[in-house]
């Protein structure tokens, strides 16, 4: 299997964005396997860059919408205006016509503006007035949200949050990263230099062989078996969704191809789990009283939850298969 595009890719978006390897490298993985990626995060820190860097690297079409509590649906999906002269209505196109969407702030819109973008998320397409139409292939939803709490906010639905494939925050850069960012800021446009290293019939092409990685039915039940801990957890109302599991799987394939390997190891399943987890789960009043917060909890089932140790008899298995 061929990563070696997939890994100048992520060469590329580190040359611009100091410090973040370990974030980069999962929003790879998460548009390899299909998803979309949602960042918790204060301004200021990179995350609209970090979409144009992928946009530019992948040649992808993107679009950036700032959601403020006025963003009206439409905005979004699009809208039908009547034409005098034709006597006909046309359609204009809202921003999810693209490859890549930056959907700023998604937590300061209206509920009702948030739940537009379910269809397209899901579907890759939109439904206006009655009419449906596809979104062009690849479509990839970037959403950023201020941390809880913060003024103007509120909770994104429950079920908007969960079609998110992953979610990350990219942070405070650390000390010398920072120091190497302030010392390139010499007037260039250092996304305009990003060269490209594909195009996006080269990353349906990726996803392709992505879907395509093997997982024994004993790295199956390890997956299984993480997600259902969470929904029996004391300090837990609620855990991961069978979408939660589909995610899990996807995750760990393409973590499994960028390596390359064209099979899943149980490493490739702990190592996603809490990116694929921690937007998903609901604290109960316990754990808020007892100062517990996500990632103790993903920390506790990862412990609690046995790691089979199959290393070579699976490697024999996947070889004996002719994979």
């Amino acid at each position: 299997m061929d990563n070696k595009k997939a890994q100048d890719v992520i060469r590329e978006i580190n040359n611009v964005i100091f410090g973040k390897e370990r974030e980069v490298r999962e929003v790879m993985l998460s548009i390899l396997a299909g998803g979309h990626i949602l960042l918790e995060d204060i301004p200021g820190v990179g995350k609209t860059s970090l979409a144009v860097a992928f946009s530019n690297a992948m040649t992808l079409e993107h679009k950036r919408i700032q959601f403020t509590p006025d963003l009206m649906p439409m905005d979004l999906t699009g809208f039908s205006v009547y034409q005098k002269e034709t006597e006909k209505f046309i359609f204009y196109r809202g921003s999810v016509f693209c490859n890549l969407l930056l959907a700023d702030e998604i937590n300061r819109a209206s509920p009702k503006t948030q739940s537009a973008l379910l269809e397209v998320m899901e579907e890759e397409q939109v439904t206006v007035e009655g009419v449906t139409r596809k979104v062009p292939k690849p479509f990839i939803v970037i959403a950023t949200q201020n941390p809880a709490g913060s003024v103007g906010t509120q909770l994104l639905p429950e079920a908007q949050v969960d079609r998110f494939m992953i979610s990350t925050s990219l942070g405070y850069p650390d000390y010398e990263s920072e120091l190497q960012l302030a010392r390139v800021q010499d007037g260039r446009d250092r996304m305009a230099e990003i060269r490209a290293i594909i195009d996006a019939p080269e990353l349906l092409a990726m996803r392709e062989e992505v879907n395509s990685v093997y997982i024994h039915d004993v790295v199956y039940r390890y997956l299984l078996n993480l997600v259902t801990a969470t929904r029996d957890h004391h300090h837990l109302d609620r855990g991961g969704s069978p979408r939660a599991t589909i995610s899990l799987v996807r995750m760990s394939k393409a973590a499994a191809w960028l390596a390359g390997r064209d099979y899943v190891i149980p490493a490739d399943v702990t190592e996603q789990f809490p990116f694929v987890m921690a937007h998903r789960l609901m604290l109960n009043q316990q754990a808020r009283v007892a100062g517990v917060d996500r990632e103790d909890i993903i920390v506790d089932v990862i412990e609690s939850v046995s790691r089979p140790d199959i290393a070579q008899d699976y490697q024999d298995k996947t070889q004996g298969l002719g994979l």
